[in-house]
């Protein structure tokens, strides 16, 4: 057995005594034999990986030291949706910093997740006010993902021809076109872009199903854009805005003059540039769409007592019902982000954001001043805080890169100049020297034509006028926080979810300012340390995958899916295979999956689950014989997401490639089987892998994600590129999938440190001891629920699936009492009802020790004991118990210590809530903060 380096054994849970008792427990007398058993033999690696460890945390993070030291951060001007911002100190390191914060998962249980949904609710009230639009999701990806999911919207609820066009404003900010572009090929939808002031001429006659401007301009002008409404509107169609929302403290809101649907980014309401990413995307929408709102939606609703609650709403697991037929593949959100941003208003509130917003608009009007006054032609008229300015765009930019500074050569002949919240007067100046003018005095008027002024209030909500000081602030943080349940609290066994633990050392230089302030287009010689992080981190994701080729962009593990997809289906074009559209899927798919085959182009057929849980390979045949040549790809997660080393998983990937299809191996599960088997080499052409779940990116709430696209060399040509980075991929790519060259890159020091702390024998003792830990949990609590589904020798995977049907017949209690319970008990919940309903599907992961998995197996027999006694069901019914329902007068019919400590009187944690009512919220929607008025039942 290879040695292990120190910080595996930090990382992983149980001793080495652990182990044994362990490996007892499941009756083997070996690590290595109990996964000789529970891999096939067919698929194991042919290697170890060959990934040397660091050899201390202290020298990683002098390794990363030297790394950041490779960048070169200057004063960014370059603006394209990206800006300076300061992150208020409080903010940065109680909730950035914060495990409570970020090691949350997301709130499907929403009676211990009060805290962070009352954060979105903030987040989407900040947006809801800004934009006018009533109705605003939790967050989306980016920027330009949420202008591709505004067209699918458009798409949807207009009432036009299925031939319609879009028209897309010439001035859309450039990523966002090209991510938009790559949407609507695959779908296609026909984008007609150009100059929106006459979109009757622009569409030549076609039907106009949407329209999409940026408000202000990618160039910086202020446009009006009411006529363009009233027009796309008679024809039937809608309007999206891209709209920047610091700007909408001073400009008038999209919703006054005619927009149906906003979106954009919230990344300068104090979330550093981070080189991309991640930062929280947006959407509001008026009324009558807000059912087609893709992504999280938090509402208001009300618990067992009465209370008002939070809760998600409406499209919660929308692919999992509807999979194929849902209406978009995000199955997540920006979480944490969308948390930092909606502090930051309630930090600054309605009058600190219009100050900042008047600050950054007097800077711009100082820069145009100055500009015009020396004899330079600015070509913006009216703007917030951008200028297009004419001139020598090679000169502009070399001298302004002397005097520290970065700006935009938009051509030979132009340039873009951002301010933002940070740039100093200094900066102006010397930027205006880089024109060879200098400054003159400024008036204080706004410079732009009235009818763009807002004139209506926004965040009167007493939460965005309370928290003026830092103590008040504080401690509105650390309420919301102790009202969740996080990871630094317990065990989260959410199955298929990876809830590990993300190592603070990990986590250490994301805040460091030459990862965290580089703008995601500075010049190449800038950005060598975090391309570094990139290229060796892709290098070493395609060591554990055997697959030839990594691309980082992806920011989310539904946005790796459809890069993924889109490379087979480019790869069978460019063999002139158009008519291979059908993309096999099983039926116990994760639900992302569908969507995300019809979202490129392909055409979903189901394949049926054998009893045994594993992929029914009669029917697989079948469906093979009968598609074979129209086969695209089929689709599979491995280990199954029934939590199963399926032995025929070679056999279907030989099928598969026989009919000339392509094989998609789901990585959602990788954690299983990292140093044990490679999908690049056991038949996958392509997997998605899940960087927040596998390699220790934490979930913050339900986002930040990454989600890598790994292929074979044949594949490699058809990875995501991006117009604005020519390293970011090949050029025969199929175009950008994220808004930043490399998505979420702000975070890629995470999972780069988790790889370099471990090396490849910490890799693969992890994996081996994941599994180890799941057939623990399953043998011990075999005998009190029945275990679904195992392998051929009665093993499972990284997780057990316990079935709750028959037991539900027979006592009444369902799997949502179960899981209300385990809040009594000090745990989160496992997966509820997925993949098969009525069941709980439990990963306990290799970072929780002996003590922890047994805490939990022992919570759960005495739920089974529980469920046993009628005396008891009412209490699993009635479950969670508030502290001010044990205070309060006592009505059930058992007793309050049994109920409210079922563990014993020691160390817990309240919720804040009793059971909520979440079909009540869908009846009566509500989607902003609402008044205190609310709470005073």
């Amino acid at each position: 057995m290879p040695t292990l380096p120190e910080f595996a054994a930090r990382h992983i849970g149980p001793r080495e005594s652990d182990v044994t008792t362990m490996l007892q427990t499941v009756g083997y007398d070996s690590l290595e034999a109990l996964i000789d058993a529970a891999v096939p033999q067919r698929i194991r690696a042919s290697a170890a990986l060959d990934l040397a460890a660091a050899d201390s945390e202290r020298a990683v993070i002098e390794e990363l030291r030297e790394i950041a030291a490779q960048n070169t951060v200057v004063t960014s001007m370059i603006g394209l949706g990206y800006y300076g911002t300061h992150t208020p100190g409080v903010i940065r390191r109680n909730i950035l910093e914060n495990p409570a914060w970020y090691t949350a998962y997301t709130p499907y249980q929403p009676e211990i997740s009060q805290g962070r949904l009352e954060a979105l609710l903030n987040f989407q009230t900040v947006v809801s006010d800004l934009t006018g639009l009533p109705t605003a999701g939790a967050s989306l990806l980016d920027e330009g993902t949420a202008v591709a999911e505004a067209m699918t919207l458009m798409r949807r609820a207009s009432k036009v021809a299925d031939d319609a066009v879009l028209l897309v404003d010439e001035h859309l900010l450039p990523q966002s076109a090209a991510v938009l572009a790559t949407r609507a090929r695959s779908l296609d939808i026909e984008l007609v872009t150009g100059d929106l002031s006459d979109p009757e001429a622009l569409a030549g006659g076609r039907a106009v199903f949407g329209a999409i401007v940026q408000y202000p301009g990618a160039d910086g002008e202020i446009r009006d854009w009411s006529t363009l409404a009233e027009t796309v509107h008679a024809g039937g169609g809608l309007v999206t805005a891209a709209a920047d929302l610091l700007a909408l403290t001073l400009l008038r809101e999209p919703a006054a003059w005619g927009a149906d649907v906003a979106v954009g980014s919230t990344q300068r309401l104090g979330v550093p540039m981070a080189f991309g990413g991640p930062h929280a995307g947006y959407m509001s929408v008026r009324d009558g769409l807000e059912r087609t709102l893709p992504g999280r939606l938090v509402g208001v609703s009300k618990d067992a007592a009465g209370h008002a609650a939070y809760r998600l709403a409406l499209q919660t697991r929308e692919q999992h019902i509807r999979r194929e037929k849902a209406t978009s593949n995000i199955c997540t959100s920006q979480v944490l982000l969308a948390v930092m941003a909606s502090m930051y208003a309630v930090w600054h509130g309605p009058e600190g954001l219009r100050r900042i917003a008047e600050s950054v608009h007097a800077k711009a009007r100082y820069a145009r001043e100055a500009l015009v006054a020396g004899g330079v032609e600015v070509t913006t008229r009216d703007f917030f805080d951008t200028l297009t300015v004419r001139a020598d765009s090679a000169a502009v930019v070399a001298k302004a890169l002397e005097a520290g500074i970065n700006v935009w050569a938009v051509d030979a002949e132009h340039v873009l100049l951002s301010v933002d919240e940070i740039i100093t007067n200094a900066d102006l100046d010397a930027v205006l020297g880089a024109f060879g003018v200098t400054p003159v005095e400024v008036g204080e008027a706004i410079a732009w034509d009235d009818v763009h002024t807002r004139t209506s209030d926004y965040l009167t909500h007493e939460v965005f006028n309370s928290h003026r000081s830092e103590t008040q602030m504080l401690r509105y943080i650390k309420s919301l926080g102790d009202k969740d349940f996080a990871l630094d609290r317990g065990m989260i066994p959410l199955g298929s979810c990876t809830m590990k633990l993300n190592a603070t050392t990990e986590m250490e230089a994301i805040t460091w300012p030459e990862f965290a302030s580089l703008h995601p287009f500075a010049p190449l010689d800038q950005t060598v340390g975090s391309r570094r992080i990139v290229s060796e981190l892709s290098q070493w994701l395609a060591e554990v995958t055997g697959y030839h080729s990594v691309s980082l962009q992806p920011n989310a593990g539904s946005q790796g899916e459809f890069a993924g997809l889109l490379a087979i289906r480019s790869y069978h074009l460019a063999n002139g295979d158009e008519d291979r559209r059908i993309c096999l899927i099983p039926a116990s798919a994760h639900g992302t999956n569908a969507a995300s085959a019809v979202m490129a182009g392909l055409k979903v057929v189901v394949v049926k689950t054998a009893p045994g849980g594993d992929i029914d390979m009669d029917d697989l045949r079948a469906k093979i014989d009968k598609h074979r040549a129209e086969l695209a790809a089929i689709m599979v997660t491995y280990p199954s997401t029934h939590g199963v080393f399926e032995e025929t998983i070679s056999d279907l990937c030989d099928l598969v490639h026989e009919a000339g299809g392509q094989v998609y191996v789901d990585g959602a599960n990788l954690n299983a089987i990292m140093g044990l088997a490679r999908p690049g080499e056991f038949g996958g052409d392509v997997s998605h892998l899940n960087l927040h779940k596998t390699f220790c990116i934490p979930h913050g709430g339900g986002g930040p994600g990454v989600g890598p696209v790994a292929v074979r060399e044949h594949l490699a040509p058809h990875l995501p590129n991006h117009p604005l980075d020519r390293e970011a991929g090949p050029e025969s790519g199929v175009g950008a999938i994220s808004a930043a060259p490399y998505g979420s890159a702000g975070i890629l020091p995470i999972s780069w440190a988790y790889v370099r702390l471990m090396g490849g024998a910490g890799l693969t003792r992890s994996a081996e001891v994941a599994v180890l830990n799941a057939n623990y949990v399953a043998k011990r609590l075999g005998e009190h629920y029945p275990v679904l589904y195992a392998g051929e020798n009665g093993l499972v995977a990284h997780e057990c699936i316990l079935d709750l049907r028959g037991l539900t017949k027979e006592t009444g209690v369902t799997v949502d009492d179960v899981a209300k319970r385990l809040i009594d008990y000090g745990f989160h919940a496992p997966t509820m009802s997925f993949p098969v309903a009525g069941t709980l599907m439990v990963e306990p992961t290799e970072s929780e020790d002996l003590g922890e998995v047994d805490r939990f197996i022992e919570a759960m027999i005495a739920i089974r004991a529980e469920m046993d006694d009628e005396g008891s069901r009412e209490m699993l019914r009635n479950a969670p118990h508030t502290a001010l329902e044990l205070a309060g007068e006592w009505d059930h019919p058992y007793e309050r210590m049994p109920a409210a400590f079922p563990a014993g009187p020691k160390a817990k944690y309240w919720p804040p809530v009793k059971r909520i009512d979440g079909a009540f919220g869908d009846r009566n929607l509500v989607c902003s903060c609402p008044p205190p008025e609310a709470f005073e039942n």
